[in-house]
């Protein structure tokens, strides 16, 4: 492996930074909303005594480099008009203050060229009335700040200016120092004033925010940066804190109520240590310093000093009382400059010398590691390192503050940070565990409590009604809290009349899902596996299974990368190439129209064969009744679907079309060619694709002509019309597709110029036809052989916008007309019919086109594009209003602008994880398939011989291939008594099935994932593959007695006695308790069944478990084991002592009862760290040494051993006969095994410093590498080559690769690459023996390594330097710095840059087609080239 490919496949998922601020709108574009039917009778609706919600603000979260922008979107209960089937379905959390529900939605998405340190938002600072939004402020690691602010006009986020302090220029900022401990922190003024970033330990720099009124220059013109812009930073200043005399800063923040920014900064002036706390104890001071950003003086305005050692955290006190919370381990202080109190919160919080004793909080609790947040200006909730939720209230009298009072209230999620979003929302963002958005509601004694609330303080989930898409793993919905004494949900405080405590009620709406950290993962069988698969079909046969989350948000997260179905029943069907179900509505049951279209069961399902069309009935079971109907039967089916709101039927064949009444025809048509020269039988009638929005069917002929189909309503008949503006057109369309924008306020009415037209009276008018205003409009778009795509309305064709080249696939695209209004008129269409002669570049065009939007009230249409090269193009619309004066500019030209969807535009959407067609087939079927309700689930289905699911979540595009039946020759939805929201589809070898989707995974998330939640920490899995049973170590934390606590920490041999005469050892400590559980998976519709426990012994920690081959020396045979590594942890003064244990498993094939006995134990001396079998030996990480044993059947015996490493093996790799162990200070070692003389030869290690935390061999044909992931988040390639000069003799390691991941790897798997195209050329080639690495990372996402050959890595490598400078990277950062390893300020020799960054090269496909051939050709190479190596990469990679 000379050269290696990097390629995250899995993103981040847990969210470590969040914050919410008017991003996407300002605060003052909301109104509160009026349902239309609760109109006319306001009285009644005002005065029920529901809380107004407020503006909502958007919701930003950071997830290591992954950014994301939300926007809240709450439903609220009351509306009639809302639509019945939402009617139907409680949302989630139940109905609280007037809000039936509130969910998430995606804005933008961006994975960032370097990992998010910490996170703000700039106010806007303005009065309400004003259209400022505000920016996000993002800072990055040594002392880089991007300012991002909301751009309409690309409906994303552009860098409006950055700020970098690195470099010889700033190198005094550092003095002399190479490491700190943490990356810049920004903090923003309340008012938008200003912000600081505090960077290198002790420098501040402050960004001075531009005034409201000035703009950057000559900038109103094409950014409308006045009214509307987002705040902005002006300049930026430095603030030196070591000459303020301040020595280690802990924290700062930007306090409320004064007229200048004032920031407080908590620090301390000389640390302590452990051994000294007894005797200094009270060191930190918090200071407030009144920043002048005009004349940069911050003079010291009030101080407080004595504050405890362990403060950490400091909370601004909102306005109108203002000040500061210190928040310490044990005590909460409050500071202002007039008045200061303080809570203690355990018995550790001591005053400071010579103060009054401080009061007492009613519980003990710690809160170091604690997240906060403001609920109302005198109440904070706080999130504690156990998931507690607890509400501190500052009992007040004006603005000085008496007192402090914390209760309890929910447990919930293991939070990382914490954010208020609006006056009624909060959102705990969690890397433990999901995260929650949460609705409160707050009032003394509130009316609209949850009933059954009011005794129990149990989990913040425990009274949602949960729908069952939304179940959520169990393990966020622990009800972990003392319910001995019965805590009252409102408070413990005093109940005297002052303390009118507030009461919370909480509803959890909605979550994210998270899958880190993931600390070790196996690669199993799924159950629903299929042992016949070969080739890339097998790969979905396995699954990840890895250990997340921590405490009591553990689980199991089993990740599949592709999907693959439950099947129902399989029929074998050859030659097959479509197939549809239909409904069909019985004017009977047409009067109980309304809220069972969800519900109804399809009528009949059409199979078209090579030269015949098979009918079946579907009601119960399928059955054929191809001779009874008026089906046309005699040849091929196109298309079939209903029209007339389910009341008939329509059937397209080549040559024409039949209407059906269930099985009756009422009508045939047959298709007249559009040229009436042209002879009979011409290819104009011959049908090649077809699309239905009632009542329109558009039909493409095979020669590029489009007729249309207009049916009538009244008389459910169907007339054909060749539209005329295509009549005399000799322009080919080369693909078609009607869109049916539905919905009470069609969308697309929104973008066109006159909209205020079809608001509210419009309606009336368009109803006058007969009800057409409930079905909305229906638009036609068609792309022509050049690239071009066009939207009409329906029926009368007038085009209403148009894009040049949209095969170009550019990031944004609008209305030709609309920038460039010369081009109206004759000229265009001169333009066109010249243009017809000249092809796309590459003769790329589009062959398939969709546009779909799917449901909710604010859902925007997806538009996709089929290539013809095989890739896909994906948009998704959002309007942009063009300011008035460029439209005047168009107003006085003809008056075809005037209905144009002026104000629609597209941005284009990644799908990097798509990897494309082989060769895309000639015959025209169409792939896409749109579904409304599969499971729940609504997307598009895209079949053909890369088949995957687009699955619609928080308007965001999930791609999950579907790889188990190789080429998918046609698919359709099927929903009967016995398929429930199923689905039917078609293999390319004929065998069709019939299936539901696996209804336990969560499908909203990179990968589908089911959590299976195990309430403890899980450290270890390992799988059995012959007994398809994992083995978990899990520790769950028990409460014991402190003196049997301490009592454990001597060491008995040495016969010490603990004095405990000065020691109150009343109470208790939670100790991590350890297991060992095997676990089988149930079918596929169960939780997982935990076999067998194997308890470990008292302060016993098992630190490894594996499944390992042993060779039993007296029966000569192979014995399969789990062995168990262990450690006793107690203390330093306790010699280290471990045991080893053996266990074997037996599982009853008849009844399924999982036999585990322990075959051997024996206490070694050292921590047993590791454990691996060595060609039918026991190798045993012991402390400092590693042992070779032997097997007997009854005992281990010693055969070899070796002193290394140094000090604690992390890890341990066998390949045939070589050792790969990696240390936890002191780098990686490389040993063989020799049988002969039984002895372990160090053959080589590096000789540097590093911190492993995971290693792995990289095997590539006959090359073997080392690869060892450390804690700065990089990764290394070493080899072994005892012939070269520079190692030493073969002693040394010599660097092939080095790599920054940006995030921790903790465990490497070694898997078999898969053939891909290139390789199946070239047979016996070496690439049958090459494996890539797959890893997981700390933060929840998934990645590998991938070995490449050299020439495929110098063309991406030499693409790689191009796309730096090619791409306008996210917040301008840049993707080689960020890649450079990381070493910390240790030296370090840098080695050689021998892989490709593919999170990089996925940038190429998003280029237009132009630029993709233009940096082709400088780069000596082709775009063909070039995507085919992507392509590769990607099957080759493609191991789930």
């Amino acid at each position: 492996m000379s050269f290696a490919a990097f390629k995250m496949m899995h993103c981040a998922t847990g969210i470590e930074y969040c914050t919410s601020g008017f991003i996407t709108h300002s605060a003052s574009d909301f109104t509160p909303r009026i349902s239309p039917v609760a109109a006319d009778d306001l009285e009644s609706d005002w005065s029920a005594p529901t809380k107004l919600i407020g503006p909502i603000p958007n919701l930003i979260t950071a997830a290591a480099n992954v950014l994301e922008v939300y926007t809240v979107r709450t439903q609220e209960e009351s509306s009639t008009y809302a639509d019945s089937k939402a009617a139907v379905e409680p949302k989630r959390g139940g109905i609280l203050a007037g809000v039936s529900g509130a969910s998430l939605e995606l804005v933008c998405h961006y994975r960032l060229h370097g990992n998010v340190e910490s996170l703000g938002v700039l106010p806007n600072g303005g009065v309400d009335g004003t259209k400022r939004r505000d920016s996000i402020i993002l800072t990055f690691r040594d002392a880089k700040i991007s300012v991002l602010e909301f751009d309409d006009s690309i409906h994303g986020l552009r860098t409006s200016s950055m700020h970098c302090f690195e470099g010889p220029d700033w190198l005094y900022l550092k003095r002399g120092r190479e490491c700190f401990a943490r990356g810049p922190l920004v903090k923003v003024d309340p008012l938008g004033r200003c912000a600081a970033v505090l960077v290198y330990g002790l420098q501040m720099i402050m960004l001075k925010a531009a005034e409201a009124s000035s703009g950057l220059v000559g900038e109103d013109s094409s950014f409308a940066s006045g009214p509307t812009g987002a705040s902005r930073i002006d300049s930026s200043y430095i603030v030196g804190l070591r000459d303020l005399d301040m020595k280690h800063v802990k924290d700062f923040i930007f306090i409320h109520g004064y007229i200048e920014p004032v920031v407080v900064i908590l620090h301390e002036h000389e640390l302590t240590w452990a051994g000294r706390v007894s005797w200094k104890h009270h060191t930190c001071t918090v200071s407030a310093l009144s920043i002048s950003t005009t004349l940069k003086q911050h003079p010291l305005i009030w101080s407080a000093t004595s504050l405890p050692h362990d403060a950490y955290k400091l909370l601004a006190v909102p306005s109108p009382i203002g000040g500061v919370l210190v928040i310490g381990a044990n005590t909460i202080h409050y500071h202002s400059q007039s008045a200061s109190c303080a809570l203690a919160l355990n018995n550790f919080a001591a005053p400071a010398d010579g103060s009054q004793e401080m009061p007492r909080c009613g519980f003990t609790i710690e809160l170091d590691a604690a997240n906060a947040t403001w609920l109302a200006n005198d109440v904070a909730v706080f999130s504690s390192k156990s998931g507690e939720l607890l509400l501190l209230t500052l009992a007040y009298d004006g603005r000085i503050v008496q007192r402090l009072e914390l209760t309890k209230s929910r447990a919930s999620v293991l939070t990382s940070d914490i954010t208020t979003i609006g006056n009624s929302l909060f959102f705990l963002g969690s890397r433990l565990g999901d995260s929650l958005l949460v609705q409160y509601n707050s009032g003394v004694g509130a009316t609209t409590l949850i009933p059954d609330m009011k005794d129990e303080v149990g989990d913040i989930e425990s009274d949602a009604p949960l729908t069952k898409r939304l179940r959520r793993s169990p393990s966020d919905a622990l009800q972990d809290l003392v319910t001995g004494d019965d805590l009252s949900f409102y408070g413990t405080g005093p109940t005297n009349a002052q303390s009118a405590q507030k009461t919370f009620t909480f509803a959890v709406r909605d979550s994210l899902l998270n899958v880190g950290p993931l600390k070790d993962f196996a690669y199993g069988l799924r159950i629903n596996a299929d042992p016949n698969a070969t080739g890339i079909a097998k790969q979905s046969n396995y699954e990840l299974v890895c250990c997340s989350g921590h405490g009591k948000n553990g689980a199991l997260s089993v990740l599949q990368q592709s999907i693959r179905p439950d099947i129902i029943t399989q029929e074998s069907l050859p030659g097959c190439k479509g197939i549809w179900t239909v409904y069909h509505k019985n004017l009977r049951s047409d009067s109980s129209k309304g809220a069972p279209d969800e519900d109804e069961y399809h009528a009949y399902l059409i199979i078209s064969l090579e030269n015949r069309t098979m009918v079946l009935q579907t009601a119960s079971n399928l059955e054929e009744v191809t001779e009874n109907v008026d089906y046309y039967v005699q040849g091929s089916t196109i298309a079939a679907g209903n029209l007339f709101g389910r009341r008939r039927v329509i059937q397209i064949f080549a040559r024409g079309a039949r209407i059906l009444d269930g099985s009756f025809m009422t009508q045939e048509l047959s298709f007249k060619s559009s040229n009436s020269e042209a002879g009979a039988v011409s290819e104009g009638t011959i049908v090649s694709s077809v699309s239905i929005a009632d009542p329109y069917v558009l039909l493409r002929m095979t020669d590029g002509s489009i007729q249309l189909l207009v049916g009538d309503p009244s008389t459910c008949s169907v007339s054909v019309t060749i539209p005329p503006v295509f009549e005399s057109s000799d322009k080919v369309i080369s693909a078609c597709t009607l869109y049916h924008d539905k919905g009470p306020e069609p969308w697309l009415r929104k973008t066109s110029t006159d909209a205020w037209l079809s608001t509210g009276v419009g309606e009336a008018i368009e109803g006058a036809d007969g009800g057409t205003h409930d079905l909305g409009d229906v638009y036609c778009v068609l792309c022509y052989e050049n690239g071009n795509l066009e939207i009409r309305d329906v029926p009368n064709l007038s085009c209403v916008f148009s894009v040049d080249k949209l095969v170009s696939g550019k990031s944004y695209v609008q209305d030709t007309f609309s920038h460039d209004p010369l081009k109206l008129g004759d000229k265009y269409s001169e333009d066109v019919k010249n243009g017809r002669k000249e092809k796309t570049p590459h003769g790329i065009r589009v062959v398939e086109l969709s546009m779909q939007r799917w449901g909710g009230e604010h859902s925007r249409p997806f538009l996709f594009a089929l290539l013809s090269d095989g890739s896909i193009l994906c948009y998704h619309a959002y309007i942009y209003e063009v300011s008035e004066n460029a439209s005047k500019a168009e107003g006085n030209l003809s008056s075809i602008s005037a209905s144009r969807l002026r104000n629609l535009r597209f941005a284009r959407v990644a799908l990097d994880t798509y990897a494309r067609e082989d060769a895309p087939s000639g015959t025209s079927s169409q792939r896409i398939t749109v579904f409304k309700n599969v499971g729940g689930l609504q997307g598009f289905y895209l079949s053909g011989s890369r088949p995957a699911w687009f699955m619609v979540f928080r308007e965001r595009i999930r791609l999950h291939p579907q790889v188990c039946d190789g080429p998918i020759a046609a698919f359709t939805v099927l929903h009967n008594v016995n398929c429930n929201h199923g689905f039917i589809y078609i293999t390319s070898e004929g065998a069709l099935k019939i299936c539901q989707l696996p209804s336990l995974s969560s499908y909203d998330n990179y990968w589908p994932v089911q959590k299976i939640a195990l309430k403890g920490t899980p450290h270890q899995v390992t799988y059995f593959s012959e007994k398809n049973l994992y083995s978990v170590i899990v520790s769950v934390p028990v409460l014991k007695p402190i003196n049997q606590v301490l009592s454990s920490l001597v060491d008995q041999e040495a016969g010490n006695q603990f004095e405990h005469d000065n020691f109150n050892s009343d109470g208790t400590y939670p100790v991590e308790e350890y297991e060992i559980r095997v676990m089988e998976p149930e079918k596929s519709t169960g939780p997982w069944q935990t076999r067998a426990t194997i308890p470990m012994q008292s302060s016993e920690n098992a630190l490894t478990a594996r499944v390992v081959t042993l060779f039993n020396t007296s029966t000569q045979r192979n014995e399969t084991l789990l062995a168990v590594g262990t450690a006793y942890a107690q203390g330093e003064d306790v010699a280290a002592r471990g045991r080893v244990l053996l266990y074997s498993v037996e599982k009853n094939s008849e009844n399924g009862q999982v036999q585990v006995s322990e075959v051997y134990a024996k206490e070694l001396k050292g921590a047993i760290s590791a454990l691996a079998s060595l060609q039918g030996h026991l190798l045993i990480a012991s402390g400092p040494k590693i042992i070779l044993h032997k097997w007997t059947g009854s005992d281990l015996n010693g055969i070899a051993f070796h002193d290394v490493p140094p000090l604690y093996v992390v890890s341990l790799n066998i390949v045939k006969n070589f050792i790969l162990l990696g240390d936890i200070h002191k780098s990686i070692y490389f040993l063989s095994w020799k049988e002969q003389g039984s002895q372990l030869n160090l053959l080589a290690k590096d000789f540097g410093p590093l911190d492993c935390l995971a290693t792995e061999f990289l095997i590539d044909g006959s090359t073997l590498s080392l690869t060892v992931s450390d804690d700065q988040k990089n990764v290394q390639i070493f080899y072994y080559a005892p012939k070269m000069s520079e190692s030493w003799k073969g002693q040394k390691l010599l660097s092939r690769a080095e790599f920054h991941v940006g995030a921790h790897i903790t465990k490497f798997l070694r898997l078999q690459l898969l053939p891909t195209s290139a390789d199946r050329i070239a047979p016996g080639s070496d690439k049958t023996n090459r494996f890539g690495l797959l890893f997981g990372t700390l933060d929840g996402s998934i990645g590998c390594i991938a070995p490449l050959e050299e020439l495929t890595f110098r063309r991406l490598q030499s693409l790689q330097k191009k796309l730096v400078d090619a791409v306008a990277h996210v917040a301008g950062l840049n993707p080689r710095s960020f890649r450079r390893f990381k070493s910390n300020g240790k030296a370090h020799q840098p080695g050689p840059d021998s892989i490709v960054d593919c999170e990089l090269l996925s940038d190429y496909e998003m280029l237009p087609l132009e630029d993709q051939v233009d940096i082709a050709q400088q780069i000596g190479t082709t775009r063909t080239q070039i995507i085919s190596n992507l392509n590769d990469l990607t099957l080759g990679t493609s191991f789930l």
